[in-house]
């Protein structure tokens, strides 16, 4: 199933589990905790092992403690998804971890060889990217891109769209191995919302989606990602595949490629960045 609504993939303590048995492919995987009642509210814990993947622990709505190797990190959190960008963890692969906090928190994940160090991402790190232009206005935390954290196989980027707009646009496509493009499966997992997802090419997707759901992309072209009127859309991108070098590498749709170019000398949507102080 390409398109998994909030409420249809939980197991466990786990409110939202993908792995990459259930996904039908071989990396990526992704895990949704609610704990306590909320920022501000009762603290809650979950234990887990990480077994054969790396993960992160990222805050969408309040703090935690996560303890994993001995280490032992307190994140700070955010309020909300569309506030500024959050600190996070890094967990490695055979791992023992507790989560302890109030909130939600997001879990993505890849299998993976090499087995890095635990580690702390502070906020004030994360490379933040205002893309495209006018209505295709978007901001891109690049907390876990290829440039900006060290991991063995797992990527994992942010987009906040304004009420309204497009993102994940022009559509694009990673699937194939060879110049200018990697082989990638990505999970997008959505916050706020109404919005809708299109995936088209090898196979057709077009779900409305808003706070807990998800959309797989083992392949095709995916985009546009399309916030409704009136309601801002958030999306966690996690993305794995086979190659040695952690890439996001992509091919435009050739017949909307041109859009890129459109964007030079076009304003951009003064409604990002989000959470600008």
């Amino acid at each position: 199933m390409t398109y998994i609504p909030f409420g249809t993939a939980g197991a466990g303590p786990w409110s939202v589990q993908v792995t990459p048995e259930s996904a039908g492919w071989a990396y990526c995987g992704l895990r949704i905790a609610d704990l306590g009642g909320g920022p501000g509210g009762a603290d809650g814990t979950v234990e887990f092992e990480t077994g054969a993947e790396e993960m992160l622990v990222l805050p969408l709505s309040g703090g935690c403690e996560v303890v994993a190797d001995g280490e032992v990190f307190a994140l700070e959190g955010r309020a909300s998804v569309f506030g500024p960008a959050t600190d996070f963890a890094y967990l490695p692969v055979g791992a023992a971890v507790r989560i302890t906090g109030s909130g939600r928190f997001a879990l993505p994940s890849a299998r993976a060889e090499r087995r890095l160090p635990a580690r702390y991402g502070p906020a004030r790190e994360v490379p933040v990217e205002i893309r495209g232009a006018g209505q295709a206005t978007r901001q891109v935390n690049n907390f876990c891109s290829p440039e900006a954290f060290d991991c063995d196989r797992l990527v994992a980027v942010e987009v906040l769209t304004p009420d309204g707009n497009w993102s994940s646009y022009p559509p694009h496509k990673h699937d194939t191995e060879g110049e200018g493009e990697a082989v990638l499966e990505e999970i997008y997992y959505f916050e706020g919302g109404p919005g809708y997802q299109r995936v088209y090419g090898t196979h057709d997707v077009l779900a409305e989606v808003s706070s807990g759901d998800v959309v797989l992309v083992p392949h095709g072209y995916h985009g546009p990602s399309m916030a409704a009127p009136g309601y801002d859309l958030y999306y966690l991108n996690v993305l794995a595949g086979p190659a040695e070098k952690r890439s996001m590498a992509f091919r435009d749709d050739p017949r909307h490629a041109w859009i890129r170019s459109s964007w030079a000398g076009r304003p951009i949507d003064p409604r990002v960045p989000f959470g600008e102080e």
